[in-house]
């Protein structure tokens, strides 16, 4: 061990002067005076009993054994900094950005945030939410989302799969829910453009051969759909379990228990793979155990 007496700080300030070869310009970089750091020195000098610098009227130079004691302590000072850096990693902010739907974050992401801040209080979290597929979406590490192709590659993981289930809110399933099919005559139908065949799949599929819809509207956001749907606009065709809390607090209520089956599935996708990046593959584990109960 090191004698009790000898600095750590006359050690850095011995190891920047013998690079620079000046004290002056050791004081700027260290954040010290000229004669703090003359002082720091010559207390290391004392210690080891060697006299480590030349000292002339406007420079310095190291003695033969300052130039040896540099060669030896350099890279014990260095690795000194590194290893108290990793081991601060705790107490580094880091952040992770991640994109997805709006209705994703708002119904599915957003009420797991909780467990994410607190298994992870030093990663701060960037959110993007795409409101449509015709929005810019923006580079981030990672991103979820919704594909009814799909996907193969090591970047790529399936989160779960969508049904579709025809729903409307208490008012209007009252006024609906004693005239079977015929209900689907009498108000609009609602869905998400991009999906403008879905009813008329719902209805090949139930066997309903007679589908004849007064109105359909198609909405650019999932959101919209619910909201529409919620506001009595019409019946709409609603994804679970994604939108299961909407049922859950009766604010929907499904009309039909037929669902529609379909090929979409939410996907989680990593952009970067830089490997002195853990923080991106701890977001990635975290979304895969929070979501493992809507695959099931």
């Amino acid at each position: 061990m090191l004698p009790l007496h000898t600095s750590m700080r006359g050690l850095r300030c011995f190891c920047v002067a013998a690079e620079c070869l000046s004290f002056k310009e050791t004081a700027q970089k260290l954040y010290l005076t000229p004669s703090a750091v003359s002082h720091q020195i010559k207390q290391l000098e004392e210690t080891l009993n060697q006299t480590l610098f030349i000292r002339q009227t406007r420079s310095i130079a190291l003695t033969e054994v300052g130039a040896r004691f540099y060669q030896a302590i350099e890279p014990i000072m260095q690795q000194l900094v590194n290893t108290v850096s990793e081991f601060n990693q705790s107490d580094r902010m880091l952040e992770v950005s991640i994109s997805m739907p709006e209705f994703f974050a708002s119904e599915l992401f957003m009420p797991k945030l909780i467990g994410w801040s607190s298994s992870y209080p030093n990663i701060n979290l960037k959110l993007e939410t795409i409101k449509s597929r015709s929005d810019v979406i923006k580079h981030t590490d990672v991103s979820i989302m919704l594909s009814g192709k799909q996907q193969a590659s090591d970047d790529v993981y399936d989160l779960f799969p969508i049904t579709y289930i025809p729903a409307c809110n208490p008012q209007l399933h009252s006024e609906l829910s004693s005239q079977g099919f015929k209900a689907l005559t009498k108000v609009p139908l609602i869905l998400h453009k991009a999906r403008p065949y879905a009813w008329h799949q719902w209805a090949e599929n139930i066997g309903y051969d007679q589908f004849k819809p007064k109105q359909i509207i198609q909405l650019d956001s999932m959101f919209s759909v619910a909201r529409a749907a919620e506001q009595g606009l019409g019946v709409a065709l609603i994804p679970l379990p994604i939108s299961q809390a909407w049922f859950d607090n009766h604010t929907l209520i499904s009309l039909f228990p037929q669902p529609l089956y379909s090929h979409d599935r939410y996907y989680l996708v990593r952009h970067t793979n830089e490997q002195h990046r853990p923080e991106v593959q701890l977001l990635i584990d975290w979304i895969l155990k929070s979501f493992h109960d809507e695959s099931q």
